[in-house]
């Protein structure tokens, strides 16, 4: 929750940010805890059924996207994730996408560590040097 708000802080609108990792890790946590800094008080379900959930009340505006259930990349053209431009994108399970797709991408990495820790890894592009990580 804590790296999620952290992050929310240094968010802007056109970010896109892919979180990877196993099941179970803490990617929606991560999630929620950026939603919550910015403002939302409701709950945050997974979007592993809905796919795309939208949270436009928000400022900046973020569709948070989990492609867990995408079989093959070709289907991300039947989303309409074009249509979130000025939103920021969090997604979850990106490499179902493919590598090449979002190369300008905050890519945080989480993996389980010892004694229930997470380990965090985070790949930064340009546009976020300086952002990442927090101050």
């Amino acid at each position: 929750m804590r790296v999620g708000a952290e992050l929310a802080a240094q968010a802007r609108p056109g970010d896109i940010i892919k979180l990877s990792g196993p099941l179970g890790v803490g990617k929606t946590a991560l999630a929620r805890g950026f939603l919550a800094a910015l403002g939302h008080e409701g709950e945050v379900p997974s979007p592993t059924f809905s796919i795309i959930q939208p949270y436009e009340e928000l400022d900046p505006r973020v569709w948070h996207v989990d492609l867990y259930r995408i079989a093959r990349a070709s289907e991300l053209d039947e989303l309409g994730l074009d249509s979130a431009a000025d939103a920021v994108l969090i997604v979850e399970w990106p490499e179902r996408a493919g590598n090449e797709v979002w190369p300008q991408a905050l890519s945080l990495s989480l993996e389980f560590g010892p004694n229930d820790y997470r380990i965090l890894t985070a790949e930064v592009p340009p546009s976020w040097e300086g952002r990442w990580p927090p101050q």
